[in-house]
C-alpha cells in the first residue's frame, strides 16, 4: 500500500512545493508518506482530504486577512459554517458506528480550521446527541435524525452559575405532576441558572438539562437528564417560561456562543426524561435498574466522558498546529553561526531542539492514546445501549472515567505549555497575530477548565486508584481492570524494591526504561498517598479533610504519573508491534523514548525522594538521554511535521507554510493585511508649520 502512494498517488499525498525546507526533507531517515499511511490509513487520509478540500473551495470558509469580525458576526458565521458541514454530510449516523474514529477525525479537521467551529459541531452532534442516545430510549431516537438534519440545534446544560465541578449540588429541579403527566423544570433562583453552556447563547433550540428529579411526596431521586425545548426553531425566540441569553465575549473561542438559561415552572412531557437509567410511571412511581445510587449517578454522568475524551483530541490538534508552525520556522530561520558569514537554522541549536522536539513526540504519543481511548469509550457506550449490567461493564466505566479524568488535564496542560514554548521559540514573529500562535493559545485555554477543572478531575483518578488499593488491602483482591491499565499493580511490593540501574545514555534510549521507572513511581505515590490518607484520619481529620490534605503532594502527582504511564505504555506497545514497517521502527522508537523520558524527567525530585534514583549519575543520564534523542530526531523533525500538518489554507500561518519561504510569505501577508503603504486613516492632517500635538488637540 505504501509503495502505491510513493509510486504515483500524488492526489492523496502530493509532494510539497520546493523551497528552503528541502534540505531537511532530504535528510529525513524515513518516508513521510509511509508514516502518514501507517499512522492514519488510506481510508482516513482520503476522508481528511475530502474535508480539507471542501473547506478550501467553499467561499463560506474563505480566510479574510486583517478582518476583525464583530462578536455577533463571528457567531453568525460560525453557525452558518456548522450548518454547511451537515449539508456536506461528511459523516452519516451509520458511519459513526461503522467507523467511529472518523468522528474524531472530522472534529480534528474542523478544529484545525477553527476551534470554535469544532466545538459548536461537537456539542451539537456528539455531546448533545450522545447524551440522548446513551441516556435515552427508543422513544427518543427521533431526536437523533433531527439533530443531523439540523431541524433542532442542541446543547448540554449541566453547569450552573454557582456550581460546576460539584455536580451533586446542582439545584435545578424537576417535579413530576401525575395529574398532567408532566415534569415541572424550575430554577429556584439566579444562582441555579444554567451557565457557560456552549451553543445556548444564540443558537440552541433544545437542551439536555440536568435537574434533580422529585416524585409525589417530595422524594428526590437525584440528578437526571431531560430534553427541554428552550427556543422556537423557526423564530429562535425563547419558549414560555425560559429566560435564555448569551454570556458575552470570552478570552478565546468567541465563535462559540456560550449562554445561560433560567426556567420558571416550565412544563415538559413525562417522555422528556431520558430514561435509560431511571424512569417515572404515569402514576408517579420511580423505577430504575440500578440499585446503587452511586452507580446510577455515575452512569447518568457517563456522557461527560465523551466531552473529556474529545477535549484530549481538541487539545492535541492545537499542539499539532503550534509545533508545525514553530518547527518549520525553526528550520528556515537562520541566526548566528560558526563564522560571521555563515548563519545556521535555529533548529540546529540543541536549545531549540530541547524546547520543541519533546512536544513533537508528545503529539504522536497523545494522539495515539486519544484514539485508543475513544475506541474504549465506544465499547462502553455500546454496552450501555445494549443494556449490559455486568460487573465487567461497570468496571470498564470506572476505568474509562479515571483515564478520561486525568488525560484531559495532561493533554490540555501539555498543549498550554507547548504553545507558549512555540510562541517564544518563534521570537517576535511568533507574537504576530497573523501567525496564529496567540489564537491557538487562547482557544486552547478553556480546555483546562470546561468539563471539569483539571485539578479537580485529577482527584477522580487518584480516588479510583486509592479505592483499588483499599480493596486489595481489605479483601486481598487482585488488581485487574478491563483495559489492563492497573494490572501491573499486582506486582506492587516487588516493584517498590526496584532501583534505577541504567548507567549509560545508550542504555537509556528506549521507552522500556521509562516504563519501569513509571511503574515504580505510581506504586510509590499510591503507597505514600494511601498512608498519608490513613495518617490524617487517625489524627482526627474527617474523610473530606483528609482527602484535601493529600491532594497537593500526593494525589495530584499520583493521578498524573498514572495517566502518563498509560500513555507511554500504549504508545510503546504501538510502535513495537510486529506490523510496524522496518523503515519506521527507528524514528517511532525515538519518539516513544523521547516522550517517555522527557515526561519522566519532570518527576525527578519524586524519584530521588523515594529512593529509585540515587547519586548524581541517574539524573545526569536522564537529562543526557533526552538531549541525545532530540539530536537524533532533529533531521527528521520537518518530515514528522509534514505527517501531522494540515494544508496551508487550514494551517493559516505565513511562517508555517509548507514551502518554507519564511520571509517572502511573511512580507506578503503583512502587505496584504495592513496595507502598509497607506496612511493611517486616523492620522491628522498637518503642515510642516503645524505641530503634530497641536493638530491632535484641535481634533479633540
Amino acid at each position: 500500500m505504501a509503495s502505491t502512494v510513493e509510486g504515483g498517488d500524488t492526489a492523496l499525498l502530493p509532494e510539497f512545493p520546493r523551497g528552503p525546507l528541502d534540505a531537511y526533507r532530504a535528510r529525513a531517515s524515513f518516508s513521510w508518506k509511509e508514516l502518514a499511511l501507517f499512522t492514519e490509513g488510506e481510508d482516513m487520509l482520503r476522508f481528511k482530504k475530502t474535508i480539507f478540500s471542501a473547506l478550501e473551495n467553499d467561499p463560506l470558509f474563505a480566510r479574510s486577512p486583517g478582518a476583525d469580525l464583530s462578536l455577533e458576526k463571528y457567531r453568525e458565521l460560525n453557525f452558518l459554517r456548522c450548518r454547511r458541514i451537515f449539508e456536506y454530510d461528511f459523516l452519516s449516523v451509520e458511519d459513526m458506528f461503522k467507523s467511529p474514529l472518523k468522528v474524531l477525525t472530522l472534529i480534528q479537521c474542523l478544529g484545525m480550521y477553527d476551534s470554535s467551529l469544532a466545538a459548536k459541531y461537537l456539542i451539537h452532534s456528539l455531546v448533545f446527541g450522545s447524551a440522548i442516545y446513551s441516556s435515552g430510549s427508543e422513544r427518543h431516537l427521533t431526536y437523533i435524525q433531527k439533530i443531523f438534519r439540523m431541524e433542532i440545534f442542541g446543547c448540554f446544560a449541566l453547569t450552573e452559575l454557582s456550581h460546576g465541578s460539584n455536580t451533586k449540588a446542582i439545584r435545578t429541579t424537576a417535579h413530576y405532576d401525575p395529574a398532567t403527566e408532566e415534569f415541572i423544570i424550575h430554577s429556584p433562583d439566579f444562582e441555579a441558572a444554567k451557565f457557560w453552556v456552549g451553543n445556548m447563547g444564540k443558537t440552541a433550540t433544545h437542551a439536555v438539562v440536568f435537574a434533580k428529579l422529585y416524585v409525589p411526596g417530595d422524594q428526590c431521586h437525584g440528578l437526571h437528564p431531560f430534553i427541554v425545548q428552550i427556543r422556537d426553531p423557526k423564530t429562535l425566540l425563547p419558549m414560555p417560561g425560559v429566560m435564555v441569553g448569551d454570556i458575552g465575549k470570552k478570552l478565546g473561542q468567541n465563535g462559540l456562543d456560550n449562554g445561560f438559561a433560567m426556567f420558571h415552572k416550565v412544563r415538559v412531557p413525562r417522555q422528556s426524561l431520558l430514561n435509560r437509567m431511571g424512569d417515572v410511571t404515569p402514576e408517579g412511581t420511580y423505577v430504575s435498574s440500578f440499585k446503587d445510587v452511586r452507580q446510577h449517578f455515575g452512569a447518568t454522568l457517563g456522557s461527560l466522558s465523551w466531552s473529556r475524551v474529545s477535549i484530549v483530541s481538541l487539545a492535541i490538534l492545537n499542539l499539532k498546529l503550534a509545533v508545525a508552525i514553530a518547527l518549520r520556522f525553526s528550520a528556515t530561520r537562520r541566526q548566528f553561526g560558526p563564522t560571521e558569514e555563515e548563519e545556521i537554522p535555529v533548529l540546529e541549536y540543541p536549545m531549540q531542539q530541547w524546547r520543541l522536539l519533546p512536544y513533537l513526540a508528545a503529539i504522536y504519543a497523545l494522539d495515539h492514546f486519544s484514539k485508543s481511548l475513544f475506541l474504549d469509550l465506544m465499547e462502553l457506550q455500546q454496552g450501555l445501549a445494549s443494556g449490559d449490567r455486568s460487573a465487567r461493564q461497570a468496571e470498564l466505566g470506572r476505568e474509562i472515567h479515571a483515564l478520561a479524568s486525568a488525560s484531559k488535564p495532561l493533554a490540555s496542560w501539555t498543549t498550554q505549555q507547548g504553545i507558549q514554548e512555540c510562541r517564544e521559540a518563534c521570537g517576535g514573529h511568533g507574537y504576530l497575530a497573523m501567525n496564529r500562535l496567540g489564537v491557538l493559545r487562547d482557544d486552547n485555554d478553556p480546555n483546562c477548565t470546561y468539563e471539569g477543572d483539571n485539578n479537580i478531575l485529577l482527584q477522580q483518578t487518584s480516588n479510583y486508584l486509592l479505592g483499588l488499593l483499599a480493596h486489595q488491602v481489605q479483601d486481598g483482591a487482585c488488581f485487574r481492570s478491563p483495559l489492563k491499565s492497573v494490572d501491573f499493580l499486582d506486582a506492587y511490593p516487588g516493584i517498590l524494591d526496584q532501583k534505577f540501574e541504567v548507567s549509560s545514555v545508550a542504555d537509556c534510549l528506549d521507552s522500556a526504561v521509562a516504563l519501569a521507572a513509571y511503574k515504580w513511581l505510581v506504586c510509590y505515590l499510591l503507597r505514600e498517598t494511601y498512608q498519608k490518607l490513613n495518617q490524617e484520619k487517625r489524627s482526627g481529620s474527617s474523610d473530606f479533610e483528609a482527602r484535601n490534605k493529600c491532594q497537593v503532594s500526593h494525589g495530584r502527582p499520583l493521578a498524573l504519573a498514572f495517566v502518563e504511564l498509560t500513555v507511554v505504555q500504549r504508545f510503546h506497545e504501538h510502535v513495537h508491534q510486529p506490523c510496524v514497517p522496518p523503515s519506521l521502527r527507528a524514528v517511532l522508537g525515538r519518539l516513544s523514548a523521547l516522550y517517555a523520558l522527557w515526561s519522566l524527567s519532570r518527576h525527578a525530585a519524586l524519584l530521588y525522594r523515594g529512593g529509585y534514583f540515587s547519586g548524581e549519575q541517574a539524573g545526569e543520564v536522564l537529562e543526557s538521554a533526552v538531549l541525545a534523542l532530540c539530536s537524533q530526531l532533529k533531521d527528521d523533525a520537518v518530515a514528522l511535521v509534514d505527517v501531522i500538518a494540515p494544508p496551508d489554507f487550514i494551517l493559516d500561518s505565513p511562517i508555517g507554510r509548507a514551502d518554507g519561504e519564511l520571509y517572502k510569505n511573511l512580507w506578503g501577508a503583512i502587505l496584504q493585511e495592513s496595507k502598509a503603504l497607506e496612511r493611517a486613516s486616523w492620522w491628522p492632517e498637518f503642515s510642516v508649520n503645524k505641530p503634530v500635538i497641536g493638530s491632535l488637540k484641535s481634533k479633540l
